[in-house]
C-alpha cells in the first residue's frame, strides 16, 4: 500500500484564510526585491483592512518582487485559524498581536519541513527511511498544533537539524538510484553550499547532484540537466532555467522556482507549478 502523506494543498498559502501575517510579521529592506523598508510587526502600507493586498496584481511593476516569490507553506492559515482560533490581530490586545507575529515564522519553518517530509515519503528510492520519515511527519504536524506559548518557546532550528538527518539520508538514497541507471557521472557531484553566483553552467550535466544550500543567484543554467538533483535550500534568485530539465529534481519548492527565470521549454517536477511571470520574461 502506498504511504499516506499530507495533502500538498494544505502546504500552500491560502490568503483568504489568513490575517495577512506575512505582510505584517515579516520585515523587509529596500532592495531589488522591495522598494521600501518595513520593520517586523508593522503592516505593509499596501495591506487593506480586509487583510488583502491592494496592489496584488501589480506587485512586480511596483517593485515588490519579493512578495511574488514568497510562500508560507500554509503556515498563515494554520496560525490564523488553528493556533489563534480565527481571532485576528486587528483590534486585539498588543500581547495577542505580538505573540501571533512571533509564532508565525516558527510555524512557517515547521510547514516547510512538512513539505520536504511529504515529498520524501513519495520517493520510492527512500523506502528504507520511510518509517522514520513517517514518524517525523507526524511529530512535525503535532508541533504545528501546539499553543502559542509552546510554539514561541520551541527551538525550531534544533528540530530542523534532527529532521535534516532523515532528509540527508533520503537524498543519498535517491541520488544513488539515479547513478545506478547509467548515470555514473553523477556520483560525487556534491556541490552543497557551493558559491555558484553568476556561474556559467549552460548545458551543464548536474544529474543526481547535491546542490543543497548552493548559491546559484543569477547563474546561467540554460539547457542544464538537473534531473534527480537535490535542490533543498538552493538559492535560485534570478537563475536562468531556460530550457533546463529538472525532471525528478527533489526538495524543490515553489518559492525557489518563483525566484528563478524560465521558459516554456523548462521541464519541472510535478510538485511545483510553472510561474505565471515566466510567460512574460524576456
Amino acid at each position: 500500500m502506498p504511504e499516506k502523506t499530507t495533502d500538498p494543498a494544505d502546504l500552500r498559502g491560502d490568503c483568504a484564510q489568513c490575517f495577512g501575517l506575512c505582510c505584517v510579521a515579516l520585515p523587509f529592506a529596500r532592495s531589488a526585491d522591495f522598494p521600501v523598508n518595513k520593520a517586523a510587526g508593522t503592516p505593509c502600507s499596501n495591506l487593506q483592512e480586509d487583510h488583502r493586498c491592494g496592489i496584488h496584481a501589480r506587485l512586480r511593476q511596483r517593485g515588490f518582487t519579493g512578495c511574488t516569490v514568497y510562500d508560507c507553506f500554509g503556515a498563515g492559515q494554520k496560525v490564523s485559524q488553528v493556533t489563534f482560533g480565527g481571532q485576528g490581530w486587528r483590534g486585539a490586545p498588543k500581547e495577542h498581536a505580538r505573540r501571533m507575529f512571533e509564532v508565525f515564522p516558527v510555524v512557517r519553518h515547521l510547514h516547510e519541513l512538512l513539505w520536504y517530509l511529504t515529498e520524501a515519503l513519495g520517493l520510492p528510492a527512500a523506502a528504507p527511511v520511510h518509517p522514520g520519515l513517517r514518524q517525523a511527519l507526524e511529530e512535525t504536524e503535532r508541533l504545528t498544533r501546539l499553543g502559542p506559548e509552546e510554539l514561541a518557546a520551541l527551538d525550531v532550528a534544533a528540530y530542523r537539524q534532527e529532521v535534516n538527518v532523515l532528509l540527508l539520508r533520503t537524498s543519498e538514497l535517491v541520488r544513488a538510484g539515479a547513478t545506478g541507471k547509467g548515470k555514473g557521472k553523477a556520483k560525487g557531484k556534491d556541490r552543497r553550499g557551493a558559491d555558484l553566483i553568476g556561474a556559467r553552467l549552460r548545458g551543464a550535466d548536474l544529474r543526481g547532484a547535491s546542490l543543497r544550500g548552493a548559491y546559484l543567484i543569477a547563474a546561467d543554467l540554460t539547457g542544464a540537466d538537473l534531473r534527480d538533483a537535490d535542490l533543498i535550500g538552493a538559492d535560485l534568485r534570478d537563475a536562468d532555467l531556460t530550457d533546463a530539465d529538472l525532471t525528478g529534481a527533489f526538495f524543490l519548492t515553489q518559492p525557489q522556482v518563483n525566484a528563478a527565470r524560465g521558459s516554456a521549454g523548462t521541464r519541472l517536477p510535478g510538485s511545483v507549478a510553472r510561474p505565471v511571470h515566466w510567460a512574460t520574461a524576456r
